[in-house]
């Protein structure tokens, strides 16, 4: 019985490092669907943008200038992380890497709690403490229900968590000597394996150096 052939490569643009348009950037958002893309085994081009020097083809196609972008249908290009995974889990949903509702917001304030924190100039504005609860919310999840979000299957939750907790780790180390709390062990043991997952050291940014230039201005400002 012959295979089925694989589909044409879906194309997906994604932030390149600024003044090296071939070298894959340092967008979480970008490498969520990534992430994405490869659990599921679909064959994917990458457009590398240098969002310091918009190309006019990628303006056309995403007028905000915004990444990442993702066409599957032709002349159809759909912008927003969140969209693209959900149009990706319908077109293509096997294997399933749906997160159950009742799952899929853990963790979704680490993010924003851990913006705040680096950009914070003032120790005694809660910001770190907030950061902690996050964490700390998020290691008591893991301690009854991990490794994973969803337990012991990776899923979009994941795929989500993931390129953000590589920033905090990159970023609060580097502008803030800051680390996630050695207590927080059902933390480091998730970050551990998501980060040796096959599928996010392909997608991940090139060096850290790139994810710390690009904190670079928020925190600088």
């Amino acid at each position: 019985m012959a295979s089925s052939p694989l589909p044409e490569p879906v194309q997906v643009c994604v932030k390149a490092v600024a003044g090296s348009p071939d070298i894959i950037g340092d967008c979480p958002f970008c490498q969520r669907v990534l992430l994405t893309l490869e659990e599921k085994g679909i064959p994917y081009e990458t457009k590398l943008v240098d969002l310091s020097n918009k190309p006019d083809w990628f303006l056309k196609i995403s007028p905000e200038g915004k990444v990442p972008v993702l066409k599957i249908e032709e002349d159809q290009w759909i912008p927003d992380s969140d969209v693209i995974t959900q149009i990706i889990e319908e077109k293509y949903p096997s294997p399933s890497f749906a997160t159950p509702p009742e799952k899929a917001s853990v963790g979704s304030k680490i993010f924003s709690s851990f913006v705040t924190f680096l950009k914070s100039k003032d120790p005694n504005d809660g910001s770190e403490q907030a950061l902690l609860n996050e964490l700390q919310a998020l290691d008591e999840h893991l301690k009854t229900n991990g490794p994973y979000i969803n337990g012991e299957n990776i899923s979009a939750a994941d795929f989500s968590l993931a390129p953000k907790l590589f920033h905090l780790v990159v970023a609060l180390g580097h502008f803030k000597g800051w680390s996630i709390p050695e207590n927080l062990t059902y933390v480091h043991a998730y970050t551990k394996l998501l980060f040796n997952r096959d599928s996010f050291v392909k997608t991940k940014p090139a060096a850290d150096d790139y994810v710390i230039a690009g904190w670079a201005p928020k925190v600088n400002s």
